[in-house]
This record gives structure tokens, sequence and C-alpha cells, in this order.
């Protein structure tokens, strides 16, 4: 078989899951090529098989796959298999290029009705079957459609960033991810205001400023016949990251240092990564390009996409940066899925000792975007307690949540954070406030 054949094979494959509600990305197309390439199947279930290892993620896209597969390639072949015995070929299936000559046929065949195009034209100028009816054309990101005889143009597509706005950061390429670099810019990671030691002029301050009114009293002979006024000034609260590294989260760890890159700049963020150790990454997250940083933070971090030691990388933090001035008064950004290989009583215990001088601490965790989710793994069970919000921010879309909880100026943690206190029930969306 061509590549070209298995190329159009696994693009109109794709574009059918995705018109049927599964996110057969491009990553997953290239794996189901891959597999096809390596398994060569010679029988239509051997083929959907293939399909069925690479182009799905849960139990709830099977079903879809199926209705797709049946649909461009006649059936799953499934009842070729005889109970108990091995697969028989397909009539007329000599060999796999032979198959697969036939799914590519298949797939030329089904893509005016997989995507709402008309079959080509043929000499005439006319479409083959119908000769009034009018072409449609796929409409390409950002380029008006055509319109038709009313003079109403057929529905644009979205833009690519705007689709992908919504897809799980997991299952984005690192050219999607990059893609979205504009839409993340637009956001604003805000922490809340804290009181300075120093003061500045104002018209109605508490306190005099008597050094501010002997100066304007030499105007006046020495009469100070204006009093001048300061109050304490405010500052954004220092934001400090904890991202987590290991090989759960390399997806979402990207993510997170690109969303950094882009929006954090006017939060003078500090960033530091773990996984088996704690590497402070904020100069490498500086005065660079987002692909640059993220290369830079790779590189930096001789950790990455290792183990996960979560307790053992907040007791470093704790001992050499956080108590002794850094954390405190601070807004502490944890990102991580809770899985930890270490003692869970040794997260609970730093977990304490942080919360004691943060203002508030932050937990991104991707796996709460599912409804059912329970704080079950040991880390993010010992350092539930201690955090003022839990949220996902698996997308952009729920990246909202992560603003949000940053924003917001009070802590909602118990003033008494004993070691016998009880586990919060997991709120109904995972978003602020976990622990009261």
């Amino acid at each position: 078989m061509e590549t070209e054949d298995l190329a159009l094979i696994a693009a109109r494959f794709g574009a059918a899951l995705r018109g049927a509600g599964v996110p057969a990305d491009p990553a997953r197309c290239e794996r189901f090529a891959t597999a096809v390439t390596v398994a060569r199947p010679g029988t239509r279930y051997e083929l959907y098989l293939c399909a069925l290892a690479t182009m799905v993620s849960g139990q709830a896209q099977v079903e879809p796959l199926r209705r797709v597969f049946e649909d461009m390639f006649g059936g799953t072949g499934q009842d070729a298999v005889p109970p108990g015995g091995a697969e028989l070929p397909l009539p007329g299936r000599a060999t796999p290029d032979d198959l697969l000559a036939e799914a590519a046929r298949a797939a030329q065949e089904h893509l005016p009705q997989a995507e709402g195009q008309a079959v080509p034209r043929g000499a005439d100028g006319a479409t083959a079957g119908d000769p009034a009816r009018t072409e449609r054309v796929p409409v390409s990101d950002g380029e008006p459609g055509p319109q038709d005889e009313d003079g109403a143009g057929f529905p644009a597509l979205a833009s690519r960033a705007e689709r992908l706005a919504g897809t799980d950061f997991a299952e984005l390429t690192p050219a999607e991810l990059a893609a979205l670099a504009g839409l993340m810019r637009k956001l604003t990671l805000a922490v809340p205001a804290r009181r300075s030691r120093r003061h500045q002029p104002t018209p109605r301050g508490k306190h005099t400023d008597l050094r501010s009114t002997l100066r304007q009293a030499r105007r006046t002979g020495g009469h100070p016949l204006r009093l001048a006024r300061r109050s304490p000034a405010m500052r954004p609260r220092q934001l400090i990251v904890l991202c987590d590294i290991s090989g759960s989260m390399e997806p979402y760890a990207r993510a997170m240092l690109q969303l950094l890159y882009c929006a954090a700049g006017g939060a003078d963020a500090e960033v530091f990564t773990f996984a088996t150790r704690l590497t402070r990454l904020t100069p490498a997250l500086a005065h660079m390009s987002a692909e640059q940083a993220l290369h830079k933070a790779g590189q930096a971090a001789p950790d990455w996409l290792g183990g996960t030691r979560i307790g053992a990388a907040l007791q470093e933090f704790n001992d050499t940066r956080g108590r002794p001035g850094l954390a405190r008064g601070a807004v502490v950004l944890i990102i991580s899925d809770g899985w930890d290989t270490g003692d869970p009583a040794v997260v609970r215990r730093e977990m304490q000792r942080l919360s004691r001088v943060a203002h508030r601490i932050i937990w991104v965790n991707p796996r709460t975007k599912s409804e059912h989710y329970r704080p079950l793994a040991g880390g993010m069970a010992a350092a539930w307690p201690f955090c003022d919000a839990v949220v996902s921010a698996h997308s952009v879309h729920a990246l909202d949540e992560l603003t949000a909880a940053l924003a917001r100026p009070s802590r909602h943690r118990p003033s008494s954070l004993d070691a016998t206190r009880r586990l919060p029930t997991p709120p109904e969306k995972r978003t602020p406030d976990v622990a009261k």
C-alpha cells in the first residue's frame, strides 16, 4: 500500500470520528497510521482493532467508533471470527495491501458524506450524480465561505485556537499547544494585594507625614498651614508556583509553564519544578519566547519526566526558601495530580508548615475535572485539608476557575489545622472553598 493511501485513511477516518464526537486529534491519527504499518491487518476486524487501540480513550467512545468504522469500511468484520478459532480472511482479501487499498477507496467515497462536501465536478462542470447541485468546498480558518444562490454564506469554521480552547491539554500536540499562546496572553494571573511597610502620600491618610508637612511649611514662612497625610502602600502578593514535572503530569506541566510565561509577567512569579528534586526555573522563564522557555525549563530540570516525591520537594522548599521569607504572605500555586511515591505523612507535615506562612494555597489537579473524583491518592489526600482551592485547569476554558481562585482576596482555611482534622467532602465542581 502506498503512503498517501494510509495518510488518506487516517485523515478521513479522524475527520469522521470528530464529527461523531470522538476527539480524534492529529496525534491519534498518527498513532493509527503507525499501528496499521506495524500490524499489517489482513481483515477488516484486524483493522478495527487497530483503530480501537489508537483512536479511543474511554468506554463512551467505543460505540461511536464502531458506527463510523462500519459506515466507512462496510462493517467491522467481527462476524468473520469463529468462536474460539482463528480469524478468517474476508472474501477477496488476499493480502493486507489489498485490504488497505480498498479502505482508502472507501475513505475517499465517504468524504462527501462525512464533511458535507459535494462530489467533485466532472468534465462538464456539474457535480457527479446531480448536475444542479451546488458545489461546497471546505472553509479554511479565517477565510470567508462560499455563498449560496440566496446570497447567504455557509457557516464558517471557528478559528483553530478557539476550537482547541476546550480540548484537554493532554490531547494537544506541542504545535497545537503553541497555537494557544495568543489566548493565554489574554488571561491575567492577578493576585490580591497586601499592605506594605512603606507609606505613600494620600489626601486622607490616617497618619501625619511630618517630613512632608515641614517641607511644605518652608513656603509659608515656617507655618504649617496644611498637614500632609500618608497611608501604607499596597503591593501585589508574591506568587509562588510549584509545578510537578513527573511523567503523569508532563502535558499539563508544559501548558502551565506556557501560561506562566504568557500571563504571569505582571505577577512577578517565582517558579519551581519538582519530581525527585526541587529546581528553580524563574531565570529560565524570563526574557525569551514561550518555546525557548519551555526548552530551557526542560534543560534546567534534570528530573523532567521522572518520578514524584511531593513531600521531599515541599520539605526542601520550606527549609531553604519558603519559611525563611519567600512564602510569607504569598499565594502558593501547586500543580500536581497528587500521585506521590513517598510517605504521605511527610506531605501532610510540610503542607501544614507551608499553610502557617502562606496567605493562600491553591492546588491545580487536572484529575479533578471528573465529577466523580475523590482524593484517594496518598499525596492528594494528605494535602487536601490545607488547600484553599482545588481546580482542574485542564484546558484553556477551565483556566477561568484558576484565575478566579488566584484573585480571591481572603483565605478559607480554618484557624486550627491539626493532625486529627477529617477530610472535607469534595465539592461539586472542584472550585474554590474546598476546605470549608
